[in-house]
C-alpha cells in the first residue's frame, strides 16, 4: 500500500478518493433522509448532457457539467412545485432528455475521439492535477455551506413545514441542497464515473443509517464508510488492475449488506417477531 502511493498519479487518486468518499457520504446522508435518492440518480445521468455540451463547444467539461447539472437540478425542483407533475414524473423527464441531448452531441462530433468509458464509469487512477483541485476546493465550499447552515438544513430534513413555520427560507434552501447535490455529482465523475456516481451517494449513508438513528452519529459513520469504501476500491482496483469505479462502489454495497445484517433495528425487529409467534403459540396451545 505504502508503495503505491509513491507514484503521483495513485497521490492524486488518493486524494480525490478521499473527498469524493467523504462528500458523497455527507450530502448521501440528506439524499437517503429526504427520500431524494432517483433525484440523485437523475441529475447524474443528467451529467452526461453537460460533459457533451463541453465538448461540443470546447469548453471545459468540467465546468459545463457544474452549470448543466446544477440548471437541471432546478429544473426538476421548478416542476415538481408544480401540482400537475410529481417529483418522480419530472426526474424521468430531465433523466430521459439529458442523456439523449449528450448521445446527439457526442455523435456530432465528427472524428473526434473522447474517453467516454472514463466518464461513464469512472477511472479514478487518471484524475489530473486540474483534478485534484477542483475536487479539493469544490469539497471546501460544499462542506463549508452544510457547517454554516447545520441546523437549517436538519431542521428542513426531518420536518419542512416546522421550519416554513418557524421563518426559515424553505425554498431557498431546497434550491440550495439541490445545487450541492449537483456539484457533488461533477465533482465525482472521475472517481466513480456518471452510472455509479448515484450508488455512491446512497450506499455508505444507507449503510449508517442501519447501524443508527442518531443524526450525527449517522453522518459520522456514513464519512467513515464512505471513505473507506474508496480507499479499499481503490487500491484493489489498481492491485488486481480492474475498473476503480465499480470495485469502490461494490465495496460500498457490500459494506451496507453487512451493517444491514448487522443492524440494531433488524434485530430488535427479529426479537419483536420471534416474541409475538411465541405468544400467538401460547394463546394456540391454551
Amino acid at each position: 500500500m505504502i508503495e503505491l502511493l509513491q507514484f503521483e498519479f495513485m497521490q492524486r487518486a488518493f486524494v480525490v478518493a478521499t473527498v469524493t468518499g467523504a462528500l458523497c457520504a455527507v450530502i448521501g446522508v440528506y439524499i437517503v433522509l429526504r427520500g431524494m435518492s432517483f433525484i440523485g440518480a437523475g441529475v447524474a445521468h443528467a451529467s452526461f448532457g453537460g460533459v457533451a455540451l463541453g465538448f461540443f463547444t470546447g469548453l471545459n467539461p468540467f465546468f459545463t457539467a457544474v452549470l448543466f447539472c446544477t440548471a437541471v437540478a432546478w429544473g426538476i425542483g421548478l416542476v415538481s412545485e408544480s401540482n400537475r407533475l410529481r417529483e418522480d414524473t419530472a426526474v424521468g423527464i430531465f433523466f430521459a432528455s439529458t442523456m439523449a441531448l449528450g448521445v446527439l452531441l457526442i455523435g456530432s462530433l465528427k472524428g473526434y475521439t473522447i474517453d467516454l468509458f472514463g466518464y461513464m464509469f469512472g477511472n479514478v487512477l487518471a484524475v489530473t492535477v486540474f483534478d485534484m483541485w477542483a475536487a479539493i476546493i469544490l469539497s471546501v465550499i460544499v462542506f463549508g455551506t452544510i457547517i454554516l447552515l447545520f441546523k437549517e438544513f436538519f431542521f428542513l430534513t426531518f420536518d419542512s413545514e416546522a421550519a416554513r413555520v418557524a421563518g426559515l427560507p424553505v425554498r431557498f434552501l431546497n434550491y440550495l441542497m439541490l445545487t450541492l447535490i449537483a456539484v457533488t455529482i461533477v465533482m465525482s465523475i472521475k472517481a466513480v464515473g456518471i452510472v455509479l456516481v448515484s450508488a455512491l451517494l446512497v450506499a455508505p449513508a444507507a449503510a449508517a443509517h442501519q447501524l443508527t438513528d442518531d443524526f450525527k452519529k449517522m453522518m459520522l459513520l456514513s464519512v467513515l464508510i464512505g471513505v473507506a469504501s474508496t480507499w479499499i476500491g481503490l487500491f484493489l482496483s489498481s492491485w488486481f488492475d480492474i475498473a476503480s469505479g465499480a470495485t469502490i462502489v461494490l465495496t460500498a454495497t457490500i459494506v451496507f449488506f453487512v451493517c444491514s445484517a448487522f443492524s440494531p433495528n433488524r434485530r430488535s425487529a427479529r426479537r419483536r417477531m420471534l416474541a409475538l409467534r411465541k405468544n400467538v403459540n401460547r394463546e394456540a396451545k391454551s
